[in-house]
């Protein structure tokens, strides 16, 4: 397998943040899993579901932002860095680390202020 970037210069230079157009929703699950999952956290108070606010209805909104910039899992200071640019701005941040990328959600009324403040990073 491919390592992913740890230069935390170049991970900010070519995160390159990309927003779906859909929102999301995190809901408690029983059951079998819908299809749209994208991912699951088991907690020990029962199964979080993140998929498409469509398949759970009732729930929060949530913005998914997924950065592009393959990122190691060891590199430091990636999280940090957009953490603390988004709090800047009064914006709280979810994160879930893939293999090759990181994604975030965000409120989804501020959407469009983190994906500037995300692209803030990229220009420094």
């Amino acid at each position: 397998m491919q390592m992913g970037e740890t230069d935390l210069a170049m991970l900010l230079a070519k995160m390159e943040p990309v927003l779906f157009r859909e929102p999301y929703g995190f809901a408690i699950w029983q059951g079998a899993l819908p299809e749209e999952t994208f991912a699951t956290v088991r907690e020990a108070e029962g199964l979080t579901v993140i998929a498409p606010l469509a398949v759970l209805g009732g729930v929060e909104p949530w913005a998914r932002i997924s950065l592009t910039v393959h990122s190691d899992l060891a590199a430091v200071g990636l999280t940090a860095a957009f953490a603390a640019a988004l709090a800047r701005v009064g914006i709280s941040c979810n994160v879930i680390a893939g293999v090759h990328h990181d994604h975030l959600f965000v409120q989804w009324d501020r959407r469009g202020d983190a994906m500037a403040a995300l692209r803030g990073l990229s220009d420094v």
